[in-house]
């Protein structure tokens, strides 16, 4: 301040002897105007007063020189001058002067923040110790005190920062794809959603081959795998990440803006690896009804590994279907175990494993689909039973049905169907077939009428042949019912139910001929009953019946006829413990009771039996003991003589001479003459 210039500094050189031979000259931000020198003894001084809100500082510049030559004594040196600051400006309210009014009695006051940029950061409480004096503060006046705490509340005025500008990660090469690798995370000094962020992988050549994502817990970047790694093929990626503030407040956007870039170098491990398969799944195909071992496909697996380990091919069994297929362990050829037949299943499902040699607990495997390729070796069929029917009033060449044929077979084998009648048959004159070359035929009649009373049942034998390498064909009979129809062709009935009334014969008359048919009957029961009432008991002499020979003109009934005697004690040997009368003569005297063990009736011999019983019979005094003829239901044993029968001998050649049948005897004189007119007609 004032007038004289003010003193700043001094310069001085080792070269100056002080004998005025140096001169000093200054250069630079206000010399000559601002600041000047004393060029003999190198003082300097300010000739304005400076202002440091304007300029903080000057930048100059001095040197020596010799007077007498104009040659520096030294380099030039660079000095700077400084303007310290001084009190020497008032404070000002930008936009007072402020009028505030508080009502008397308010219980309110207003409190306003003393400090600009007040950072939550570097402190977030503050007490504040409020004092109200009455009588404007004047001595003898009365004063209160209160205490308020204040809390500063977060504003996101601070950016997210990544501790490190580079980062490492090892991954080894065997880590499932959507696995978490790794976690990244940038600091935030904010709270709250203010320090809420998102990362992304902004570039880099793994951006392809890893994803990141946000856990929204703890803010950190989760860095997850998106493809296999392979480290072969690629031993380490680079990943540039951004973190940035997810809810931006602009009014402190000029902070900078609000996220952060890092890089992330990711070291791909080398993990020794399962056998990988040339294609993630496999078809093959092999005809039905090939021979067992007939080979289907190869698959092919390699280690991929450096070492490139030998590769061992397995299936391992576990299901059904597994068991019929083999498979070279090491070619991987895969070979039938088993005759196919495609109509039964068409497609199979195997599971192939691969292992390394050197490491056999390293298994990988792969799905291999078999499908069962179409042979003609089915042929076709009617598609179902059909209950044909024709009218007894049908026109010759009516159509009365419509077949169709069904084939096992694919369509390549039996798409094409064609129908017709039995070649090896004669030409039927009741019915014909037209093929109608969609795969399916009509049946036509050949003639005017049927007649249900003639025939009411035809059968029409037809032949279905495919399509197919080779044809095959098959024959199916129809059976073709004659039925009563109505005008329009409606089924009335089929059953064969009035061939009465096509005579022309009323219902009267059939009443009269069912009595005339019953009265008959009557009319023979009631004879053949008188018969049998008639019959006249057998008289035998009183005389010794032993030497007697009865004589009965009556013929018995067979084996029908019970009425003689009973024969359930020759059927069930354990009856005969009961004693049963003979029924052709009355016992008068009271039989003898005898009794046999039922061990032994159970286990004779009926042969046996039989004897026992003729012998009892004969010692028996209560029954006559005339010769009679008694059928017992035994076969005997097997006759030496052989078959006299001449049931064959009618339609044989024989050379036999049947003359010695007239030496056995009047009881065979029939037979000889028989046999004696064959031979004779023979020799005519």
């Amino acid at each position: 301040m004032g007038p004289d210039p003010q003193y700043v500094g001094k310069l001085h050189s080792n070269s100056d002897k002080g004998d005025g031979s140096v001169k000093y000259i200054l250069t630079g931000e206000g010399a000559g105007t601002i600041f000047i020198i004393d060029d003999t003894t190198g003082d300097i001084h300010s000739t304005k007063s400076l202002d440091r809100e304007q300029k903080t500082h000057y930048v100059l510049h001095a040197q020596a020189i010799d007077r007498r030559t104009n040659k520096p004594l030294e380099p030039e040196s660079e000095f700077i001058i400084k303007v310290q600051d001084i009190n020497d400006n008032a404070p000002k309210f930008t936009d007072g002067p402020y009028i505030v009014t508080v009502p008397e009695m308010s219980e309110m006051g207003v409190i306003r923040t003393a400090l600009h940029n007040m950072d939550r950061e570097a402190r977030e409480h503050y007490s504040v110790v409020i004092q109200a004096k009455d009588m404007a503060g004047q001595v003898g006046g009365l004063s209160g005190s209160t205490t308020v705490n204040i809390t500063l509340t977060d504003v996101n005025d601070n950016p997210p920062r990544f501790p490190q500008k580079h980062y490492q990660l090892y991954v080894p090469e065997s880590a499932q794809v959507g696995s978490a690798v790794g976690k990244i995370k940038a600091n935030d000094a904010d709270t709250g959603s203010n320090a809420d962020m998102k990362y992304t992988i902004i570039n880099g050549d793994g951006s392809g081959v890893f994803s990141i994502s946000t856990d929204k817990e703890t803010r950190e970047g989760i860095i997850s795998l998106k493809k296999p790694l392979n480290y072969e093929k690629k031993k380490s990626y680079t990943l540039n990440i951004e973190g940035a503030n997810t809810h931006l407040d602009f009014r402190f956007s000029h902070l900078g803006p609000f996220k952060d870039v890092t890089m992330l170098k990711i070291i791909v491990g080398d993990v020794d690896e399962p056998p990988l398969f040339t294609m993630p799944s496999y078809v093959m195909e092999v005809y039905e009804n090939a021979k067992i071992g007939t080979a289907v496909g190869t698959v092919t697996a390699q280690d991929p590994d450096t070492a490139n380990s030998l590769v061992r091919y397995f299936i391992d069994h576990n299901t059904e279907e597994d068991r019929y297929f083999t498979i070279d362990a090491n070619t991987g050829t895969i070979k039938t175990a088993k005759i196919f037949d495609r109509e039964e299943t068409p497609w199979y499902n195997i599971t192939v494993s691969a292992s390394e040699i050197d490491n056999p607990e390293l298994v990988s495997h792969v799905q291999v689909g078999v499908r069962i390729l179409d042979i003609n070796d089915n042929p076709p069929e009617l598609a179902r039973e059909y209950d044909v029917v024709v009218c007894e009033n049908a026109k010759p060449g009516q159509v009365i049905q419509t077949i169709t044929a069904t084939d096992k077979d694919n369509s390549a084998n039996g798409a094409r169907f064609h129908f017709s009648l039995d070649e090896g048959l004669s030409l039927n004159p009741n019915f014909t077939l037209r093929d109608n070359e969609d795969n399916t035929a009509s049946i036509l009649t050949r003639r005017r009428r049927y007649s249900r009373t003639t025939q009411d049942t035809y059968y029409l034998p037809v032949l279905i042949s495919d399509g197919g390498v080779p044809p095959l064909s098959s024959s199916s009979t129809l059976t073709i019912r004659v039925c009563a129809c109505e005008k329009d062709g409606r089924v009335r009935t089929c059953h064969a139910e009035a061939f009465l009334s096509s005579a022309g014969l009323s219902t009267g008359a059939l009443i009269a001929i069912l009595l005339c048919v019953v009265i008959l009957l009557a009319i023979v029961v009631l004879f053949i009953t008188l018969r049998r009432s008639k019959k006249e008991p057998l008289i035998i002499s009183e005389e010794d019946v032993r030497e007697n020979v009865v004589t009965y003109d009556d013929e018995g009934g067979g084996e029908e006829d019970t009425e003689a005697f009973d024969i359930t004690a020759l059927r069930n040997p354990s009856a005969a413990e009961e004693l049963k009368y003979r029924r052709d003569v009355r016992p008068e005297v009271k039989p003898v009771l005898r009794h046999h063990a039922s061990s032994s009736l159970d286990s004779i011999d009926v042969q046996e039996f039989i004897k026992q019983r003729l012998a009892e019979a004969d010692l028996d005094p209560s029954v006559p003991p005339y010769d009679s003829l008694q059928t017992y239901a035994y076969e005997g044993h097997r006759s030496e003589a052989g078959s006299i029968s001449s049931l064959d001998s009618a339609t044989t050649h024989s050379d036999q001479d049947y003359n010695y049948l007239g030496d056995w005897g009047p009881e065979f004189k029939k037979l000889a003459e028989l046999y004696g007119e064959i031979e004779s007609e023979r020799t005519t």
